[in-house]
Parts: C-alpha cells; sequence; structure tokens
C-alpha cells in the first residue's frame, strides 16, 4: 500500500466519506502546493494540543487558560440546570446550540447504538451519564442548595433506526434511576422526518421537534 492509498484510507474513516470522496481529498491536497499541506499538518497537531474534553458534557473545547477542564456551557451558572439533553455527538450540541431554542445542560452520549450489538457499553457513556445525573440531584449536594435540580431529561437522536434503538437503549437503562429520582424522559417530537441527520437540521426543525417532544 502506497503513500495515496494510506491517506486514503485515513480519510475515509471521517464520518460520511466514501472512497471516492477519500480520493478526491488526497488528489487535492497533492494538487496544492506544499506549503498547503504543511500549514494543514500544523493545525492539526496543534489541534490535539490545545483542545481538551469537559469532565461534565465530554463536548471538546480549546482549553486555554481553564485549568478544571469544564467548558464554557457547563461553566456558566445562568444555564438552566432542571433540564439534561442528551446528544450523539459535539456537532449536535453545536447546531442546537446555534438554534437557540434550548437553554439547559448537555451530556455527550459519545455515539448510537447498533440494532445488533453484544458490547454495549463500550460504545457510549452509559455509566458516565448515569453518574452525570446522580450528581445533578439534590441527594449528591449539599444541605440549602438551592439551584435547580435535574427535572427532565431529554434524548435528541437523530430519526434513524439506530437513533430509535438508542433512545429505547437509554431509556432501559436509565429507567430505574429516574424512577427512583422522579426525572422526566423525553423524546424530541414531530419536526423531526425519519432519516434526518440532527447537526443538519435548521433552526425552525429543532424549535418545532424540542417544542413537541414526548
Amino acid at each position: 500500500m502506497d503513500t495515496i492509498d494510506k491517506l486514503t484510507e485515513i480519510f475515509k474513516e471521517f464520518p460520511g466519506i466514501g472512497e471516492r470522496q477519500a480520493k478526491r481529498f488526497v488528489y487535492f491536497l497533492m494538487a496544492r502546493n506544499p506549503s498547503y499541506a504543511q500549514n494543514l499538518s500544523e493545525l492539526v497537531l496543534e489541534l490535539k494540543k490545545e483542545v481538551t474534553q469537559c469532565k461534565e458534557c465530554f463536548r471538546f473545547f480549546i482549553m486555554t487558560n481553564n485549568k478544571e477542564k469544564i467548558c464554557n456551557i457547563c461553566g456558566d451558572k445562568n444555564i438552566d440546570s432542571s433540564t439534561l439533553m442528551i446528544v450523539e455527538k459535539d456537532s449536535d450540541l453545536e447546531s442546537i446550540q446555534k438554534s437557540r431554542v434550548y437553554h439547559g445542560k448537555y451530556f455527550i452520549l459519545g455515539g448510537l447504538v447498533p440494532v445488533v450489538e453484544k458490547n454495549t457499553k463500550s460504545r457510549v457513556r452509559i455509566e458516565e451519564l448515569k453518574q452525570k445525573i446522580k450528581t445533578s440531584t439534590t441527594e449528591a449536594r449539599p444541605q440549602g442548595f438551592k439551584e435547580n435540580n435535574l427535572q427532565e431529561i431529554i434524548l435528541a437522536f437523530s430519526i434513524s433506526p439506530q437513533g430509535d434503538h438508542t433512545d429505547q437503549y437509554v431509556r432501559e437503562q436509565l429507567k430505574e434511576l429516574t424512577e427512583k429520582l422522579e426525572i422526566k424522559i423525553s423524546s424530541l417530537g414531530k419536526g423531526l422526518s425519519t432519516g434526518t441527520e440532527l447537526e443538519y437540521s435548521d433552526n425552525d426543525t429543532l424549535k418545532n421537534a424540542l417544542k413537541n417532544r414526548q
């Protein structure tokens, strides 16, 4: 396998990229001057140095001077902590943030659960989610704590067989905990059509899906 084939295989690992598109990326890079490829490689290395993962929601963010590894959303004291939205990935979170229709907290599950999968817990952060819920309730807070208590968990996955399966899986995994803590679980409602990727939905669609959650 030569360098072209190796680089093609790497690009094929990108979300939504097939072999033909991956090969086009390689030929595009070959057609550019050497400084372009050099700048690209340096930026990728810098990205890995500057980016960290929020220990609260698992979102990637530029760390700057933040030594606590908490992103600006989780660290915002004005955020509505009575709701927690569960999304598949960072790009879904960004789409919802840009729509400005939701003002609560987030948790990135890290993927969707395949319909046929034996070792599901290795695919998603279900145990981390359970711990997040526990620490978001009054049971884990000091006596007299006045901040809003977690009241609702919103499952916001793409409308697809895998998204529906993930929705059911998360509900089953959280059933005992949410019933004990009296936390409502809802899913995005009408507004998202079958096959819709959450990250590509427009603001009005997201607004209607959130408004009609059930």
